[in-house]
């Protein structure tokens, strides 16, 4: 079906919200680390779920031919169907089913045989047909697990395995897109979103906080990326998380729970929670009600906002689609009726799932004798496991030395030039070069970061070269060093003598002063015996 071209609409109403922006304290901002919140009244446990929409990675959308191709012009990529033009049908994309199943079987779903579809009813500027088609009552895939590891070092000290259940995964279309101007007091609606393909994850409450969240986040990005199912560019909207946050105290039933609507980051679901589950205890213990309603996260004033309360719940009206057949799959073992052509086969899906991101830690771990923290950080940063791959491949790499390169040289000096990691152009060789050259001492630790740095913003010279025409090559002669630290100590005799006198702590400054006389080219390890020697005679 070709795609047509639909002016922009102008929408008759436009939504004038108050926000009471809620100011909090610093002391009301603090981190809640751990799993029990601490409180006046006592210990608060909170409890989060999440539900998670990711874009199939597909050329046309779910039901319809037309492109589904980012940042195109308003309007461009609408069929009729997405139009709801009266008398135009769907047809369902296979290759959205596909990619539905090999994400769940990733997940270790139970995959349906037979999965069937439903009209969820609203009415939206944004949603032509007035109907949204999903899978509510029988979803593709249901009953799955996703297990991924909660690391962050400035809240939890240690890696630790964490799991969440899957209620189910479905297949469903999107809606348009709303663009609201607050000075001309109106609304636009872009259609081009309208039936993008979507798989929603429903996932049952069994997180603790804001990190859990975030980490569950990422591990799922890993996969879908492994898969090639989503994109996971969630600043392009490809995948959008809402939460469910409620407190409640230990042997009390679950609290009243809000649902944060559309976080934007990964960063911000962690951020979003916490500030959500600090709001809620804030409530409660100065006596209130926490209202069960729909909120938004305002990224710039880290806070939540209310969007709407959910005092009565909305009815859908789910009915079943009448124009999508039931939706059948050839899974190994059971009957498939005699007339279902084409189907597809779950057991090939199956053998098409890579390796998957645990799978891999567990071989760094085993294979090189890695941390389990270096692993989760390694496979967090694919392009920073495909350079410690890529070193590796040379025998005789010492596999720490490169990690230490890859996670603390290499990210302190793009932070320090303001360089992400998508930008910068290091190869692998020029890194493996550097590693080269510190393992067999032509240059030390010192010296090797002044040669990332130079490579980083852009020194196109290789490392070798880089080290001979800037004469850093590491002095390692002893009698050198011994001379040199000998000139020091001479230099420095006040210094020396309070050293002897107990002022231990002295002994820094002279390995300083060393590593400045030298331009920071001398052997460190060699420096520290030989001034160790000439301060005790």
């Amino acid at each position: 079906m070709h795609s047509i071209h639909i002016p922009r609409i102008q929408v008759s109403f436009f939504r004038n919200v108050k926000f009471s922006f809620e100011r909090v304290s610093k002391r009301e901002k603090t981190s809640l680390s751990d799993k029990q919140i601490k409180s006046k009244t006592g210990h608060w446990q909170s409890v989060v779920g999440l539900e998670i929409h990711a874009q199939i990675s597909s050329r046309s959308k779910l039901f319809s031919g037309a492109s589904t191709n980012f940042g195109s012009p308003v309007n461009c990529n609408v069929s009729f169907f997405d139009a709801a033009t009266p008398g135009t049908l769907p047809v369902l994309n296979r290759s959205c089913v596909e990619a539905a199943v090999l994400t769940a079987l990733a997940l270790s779903c139970k995959i349906n045989a037979v999965s069937l579809f439903d009209r969820k009813h609203y009415f939206y500027a944004d949603l032509p047909a007035g109907y949204q088609i999903t899978q509510q009552r029988a979803p593709i895939a249901e009953d799955g697990k996703l297990q991924f590891q909660v690391y962050t070092p400035s809240i939890h000290k240690k890696p630790y395995l964490k799991s969440s259940r899957i209620k189910q995964l479905q297949l469903e279309q999107d809606s348009g897109k709303s663009l609201h101007d607050s000075i001309e007091k109106r609304s636009l609606v872009d259609l081009n979103r309208a039936g993008v393909p979507l798989m929603e994850l429903v996932f049952e409450p069994d997180l603790e906080d804001g990190e859990e969240a975030a980490a569950l986040v990422k591990e799922l990005c890993l996969i879908l990326l492994r898969l090639n199912t989503c994109s996971c560019k969630m600043e392009e909207g490809a995948l959008r998380v809402d939460a469910n946050v409620s407190v409640h105290q230990p042997s009390e039933p679950l609290g009243t729970r809000t649902e944060i609507k559309n976080i934007g980051s990964i960063r911000g679901v962690a951020n979003a929670i916490q500030f959500e589950i600090q709001r809620q205890i804030n409530i409660l213990n100065k006596g209130g009600v926490v209202i069960n309603e729909t909120r938004s996260w305002d990224p710039v004033y880290k806070q939540t906002l209310p969007m709407r309360d959910k005092e009565e719940k909305q009815d859908y009206r789910y009915m079943p689609e009448p124009n999508l057949p039931p939706l059948r799959l050839l899974i190994e073992g059971q009957l498939i009726p005699k007339d279902a052509k084409n189907l597809v086969n779950v057991t090939e899906l199956q053998n098409r799932i890579p390796e998957l991101p645990e799978e891999t830690r567990r071989k760094l771990i085993k294979q090189y004798g890695l941390s389990s923290e270096s692993a989760i950080q390694l496979v967090n940063e694919d392009q920073l496991l495909q350079h410690f791959i890529e070193i590796m491949k040379l025998e005789g790499r010492d596999a720490q030395m490169i990690v230490n390169i890859l996670l603390i040289h290499l990210l302190t000096t793009l932070n320090k030039n303001k360089l992400s990691l998508e930008k910068c152009s290091v190869t692998s060789a020029t890194l493996g070069e550097i590693v080269d050259l510190l393992q067999e001492g032509r240059i030390n630790l010192l010296i090797a970061k002044k040669v990332l740095n130079e490579v980083v913003i852009g020194n196109s010279k290789s490392p070798s070269l880089i080290v001979e025409e800037r004469k850093w090559i590491q002095i390692t002669d002893e009698d050198e060093i011994t001379k040199i630290c000998a000139d020091v100590l001479k230099n420095n005799q006040k210094m020396v003598e309070q050293y002897r006198n107990g002022k231990t702590k002295l002994f820094d400054a002279f390995v300083g002063l060393v590593a400045k006389h030298t331009d920071q080219r001398a052997n460190m390890e060699v420096v520290v015996k030989k001034l160790k020697m000439l301060l005790q005679k």
